[in-house]
């Protein structure tokens, strides 16, 4: 068989969880395959009677006495290198998913026979993997003083040396938070990073990565975009930026790692597993050895436990955010006064674009009552309540009572919902000019149909690039969600309206009717300081044990009980439900849960488990 006798692959088929042995072909050897032949090659076998893709493993296996192995059909070219094989091992025991989806997610999109060199900043003098100390210091200097001030605190953020080990309070070394202004350009953030060397960026929309890499480009950093230019990462000398995928690309000289508005939801996959692009790139870092810096205008607890926290001033954190108004509907007659306060219309300015945001899909119904206009909640007023089957009911069952309100004892409650649709037309006769109904299928940067006035769900947040006035019909649906992290939620939605607003400078107005007005989320944006909801959510979620200060899983689909019959009963793993088809699996800490998935094996009917569920 010559000196290359066997391989261990690992098939590309999700549901085997193993690896298999293949002979090197003797062909292979003679024509120089053989030698391109190394950990985390792709290649093709034949495996249960079809062709397959795989991984190979291990090199240099000694074929088993007296068995005859199938040869290796084909080799495919690069694939990923040791350190992220290992690195999928750890995020499916992170995530319990398929060590496969992983092994995919740090393959190149398309086969590649060899690495694209660049100039390693190491040893050459050179700063950003070719962005040298003078052009640094021009870039530096042609900021301006809030970009500058940015600059220079990532700059100092990243000086620090990591170290191996976590703290005992869960803190990675090397790692630091940064909260900026919603407003702030990302690109500052970026070339500090690149200034250390070969840089991870990580920025949760790809748009916001082609802009970031323009940038960087300009400034004469090399740049390799994920997923697209994967042999040039391989390849090393270069700073990586791109979406969630970015954080699977192969970067050999590792130098910093920066995740742009680390609190966005979409660094978190849909798909199961569900992994979350933020704590693998803080996991990269940490097994690199190098430094990492994580900001967002409002940092999730997992952030502010995972690393030091840094913000700016008060007065340049205070002019990114917006003047907030409030109009206060707590004295609206519930019945006649419908979805827009009487004070709306005056509210709005004269000119410029305005967006109005309604959220619907997947919410429950809001009630109110039809005699004193007391919104319908739960005992400590954290959450709605609905009616089912004649009663009222918090989501998830933690309580329920006669549908009667609490303020007054009438029996007699009103729904306060309308679709955005019945809302755009019911705006359009209020005004008097027509209004754009705008959805996750408009194109960003398009306001809709040349109007001024748009409404949508929180998706027109995301496609409406600015804005003269951002109104939230109903804030209270966002206060008043039975989600664990609402009002961590409700406070990014600010946030991404200050965004679209530009902050005080931008001189756009913040306008949010509620029928609480006094309430935490509110007074954090009014002051400019999300700590204010920070403190107050991180002595909650420490005293009900939820992430990041407990560990939760929710399984769902055809096989979840089967599943909750085989985990160990000894394990300490609460398991709640199933509520409408949901079981809540619920430890102190995330190890003890993670083990206990992994040792419970997987049934034959199809399940989906997802490791910190975020809409809980």
């Amino acid at each position: 068989m010559g000196e290359l006798a066997a391989v261990s692959v690992r098939p590309d088929v999700v549901a085997i969880d193993r690896a298999f042995t293949y002979a090197v072909p003797e062909a292979w050897h003679a024509d120089g395959r053989a030698g391109r032949l190394e950990a985390g090659s792709m290649v093709r076998i034949d495996f249960g009677g079809r062709r397959v893709g795989g991984w190979v493993t291990e090199m240099g296996i000694a074929p088993p006495d007296g068995m005859e192995l199938r040869p290796l059909a084909r080799l495919r070219g690069l694939g990923p290198p040791p350190d992220l094989m290992d690195l999928a091992r750890w995020a499916a025991w992170r995530w319990a998913g398929s060590e496969v989806t992983f092994l995919r997610l740090a393959s190149p999109p398309r086969p590649v026979a060899g690495t694209v060199s660049g100039r390693s900043a190491r040893g050459e003098g050179r700063l950003g993997a070719g962005l040298d100390t003078d052009a640094l210091a021009g870039f530096r200097a042609g900021l301006g003083p809030g970009d500058a001030a940015v600059f220079d605190a990532v700059s100092v953020a990243l000086s620090g040396s990591a170290v191996s080990a976590p703290s005992s309070e869960g803190r990675r070394p090397g790692v630091s938070v940064l909260r900026l202004p919603p407003p702030q350009d990302p690109v500052p953030v970026a070339l500090a990073a690149a200034g250390r060397g070969d840089a991870l960026v990580i920025v949760p929309e790809a748009a916001s990565a082609r802009r970031v890499a323009r940038a960087l480009r300009r400034a004469g950093v090399r740049v390799a975009i994920a997923p697209d230019d994967w042999a040039s990462s391989a390849g090393g000398g270069c700073t990586v930026v791109g979406s969630r995928a970015a954080a699977w690309m192969p970067m050999p000289n590792l130098a910093a790692v920066a995740v742009l508005d680390e609190h966005d939801e979409t660094l978190k996959s849909s798909a199961a597993p569900a992994w979350n692009a933020r704590d693998v790139a803080l996991e990269r870092a940490q097994r690199a050895g190098c430094p990492a810096v994580l900001t967002s205008p409002v940092p999730s607890l997992e952030a502010l436990r995972a690393g030091k926290l840094l913000s700016p001033d008060r007065d340049s954190e205070r002019e990114g955010w917006p003047v907030v108004e409030v109009i206060d509907r707590r004295d609206d007659d519930p019945v006649k006064g419908g979805l827009f306060a009487e004070a709306l219309p005056s509210r709005l300015p004269a000119a410029g674009p305005v967006v109005c945001v309604l959220n619907r899909t997947g919410r429950s119904r809001l009630l109110a009552c039809r005699a004193c206009g007391e919104l319908v909640r739960t005992g400590d007023g954290r959450a709605a309540m609905m009616i089912e089957e004649g009663v009222l009911v918090a989501a998830g069952g933690g309580e329920e009572r006669p549908a009667v309100c609490l303020g007054c004892g009438s029996t007699v409650l009103r729904n306060l919902r309308a679709g955005v649709a019945r809302a755009r037309e019911e705006l359009e006769a209020l005004l008097g000019e027509p209004v754009a109904e705008v959805t996750a299928a408009t194109p960003a940067g398009d306001p809709g149909s040349g109007a001024r006035v748009v409404i949508g769900t929180d998706a027109v947040l995301h496609r409406v690039s600015a804005a003269a006035a951002v109104v939230f019909l109903d804030f209270d649906q966002e206060l008043l969600s039975p989600r664990q992290r609402a009002y961590e939620q409700a406070l990014v939605l600010l946030a991404r309206a200050a965004r679209v607003l530009g902050g005080r400078s931008g001189r756009g107005r913040l306008i949010v009717q509620t029928r609480q007005p006094d309430h935490i989320v509110l007074a954090a944006a009014r002051q400019a300081d999300p700590s204010v909801v920070a403190v107050a959510e991180r002595d909650r979620r420490r005293l009900l044990g939820i992430p990041p200060y407990g560990a939760q899983a929710a399984v769902t689909g055809a096989g979840a009980e089967a599943l909750i019959a085989a985990l160990d009963p000894g394990a300490a793993v609460e398991v709640r439900g199933p509520s409408r088809g949901r079981y809540l699996l619920r430890a102190p800490e995330l190890v003890p849960l993670l083990n206990t998935l992994a040792a419970a094996g997987r049934p034959t009917a199809r399940v989906r488990i997802e490791v910190d569920p975020l809409r809980v």
